[in-house]
């Protein structure tokens, strides 16, 4: 079985067209033709129909069944070329989400330049929600992300940091400010002020407004977690926070969510489990999982 013709086929699933492949990869049609025969002899089956009343062309059962793997195989194999790429290097890519590099990452910045390790680090600053996209396809090398549940995908060797309970932030002149504790169904007549769409936020947002069986009225997205603290300091709405992201300074007060449910921010440190750390990302990792054995 060749690379190339896994490439084809991948390419032919998507475009459903052997001429677009042929002219995409620069060779014959002949060439693409002869690929996907040799697989299907391979494998004793067809994996495409033509219907030529529609001139269309149509996946097998097999064929829909072989592509999910063709996809696998050819990730993994552009994964392996990234990390031998990397191995090679000194440098670090890091994937670091704004509230975590806002809130939980700077108390680490010390012992970092104690190691000599700042200077390798290459920051991709996105939403945990891309963050792990990026180190599932090999772009990054280590990361910090945030979720809502633990992080189990078999590819990931994932060491569990902290978990941050969800707060409900009002402004100290808002009715509710003397409150410790509240049902989040209490809550429906309020103005939220929001993250945007990547972060987790929303997902736990979303989540528990189903739960309490209402739609918020949402008067403001921003990727900003600084804006939203100061447009709650400013009576303008309340918003549903990560309590890492929750100081002192920040002139709110916090509520308890009681009912319907507990929500926590979960913090852990993720790498691939395919991925040789190299002494410099061993440093990192050690340093961010100190009790990792």
């Amino acid at each position: 079985m060749k690379l190339k013709d896994l490439q084809y086929y991948q390419a032919l699933v998507k475009t459903r067209n052997f001429s677009h492949v042929a002219n995409e990869f620069r060779v014959s049609q002949p060439t693409i033709t002869m690929a996907i025969q040799r697989l299907e002899k391979d494998f004793g089956t067809p994996f495409f129909v033509r219907d030529h009343v529609h001139k269309e062309l149509h996946l097998t059962p097999a064929g829909k069944q072989f592509a999910m793997h063709v996809d696998v195989i050819l990730n993994e194999l552009e994964i392996a070329y990234q990390e031998i790429e990397q191995s090679k290097s000194t440098k670090i890519r890091f994937g670091l989400p704004p509230i975590i590099g806002n809130y939980y990452f700077p108390p680490l910045t010390p012992a970092l330049m104690r190691h000599g390790l700042l200077s390798h680090l290459e920051t991709y600053e996105h939403g945990s929600k891309e963050i792990l996209k990026m180190l599932e396809h090999g772009n990054l090398d280590i990361a910090l992300l945030g979720s809502l549940t633990p992080l189990k995908e078999t590819r990931l060797k994932t060491v569990e940091l902290n978990k941050y309970p969800f707060k409900i932030i009002v402004s100290k002149n808002h009715p509710l400010a003397s409150q410790d504790k509240i049902d989040f169904a209490c809550l429906k007549n309020e103005k939220f002020i929001v993250p945007d769409s990547e972060f987790f936020h929303e997902q736990a947002f979303k989540q528990i407004c189903r739960l309490a069986h209402f739609r918020p009225q949402v008067i403001y997205r921003t990727a900003d977690i600084h804006v939203i603290k100061a447009m709650v300091a400013e009576n303008l709405g309340i918003a549903y926070l990560t309590s890492l992201a929750i100081t002192p300074e920040d002139n709110i007060a916090t509520l308890e969510v009681s009912a319907p449910l507990n929500q926590s921010f979960r913090l852990a440190a993720v790498t691939r489990s395919t991925e040789i750390l190299t002494p410099y990302k061993k440093q990192l990792w050690d340093l961010l999982t100190p009790k990792d054995e």
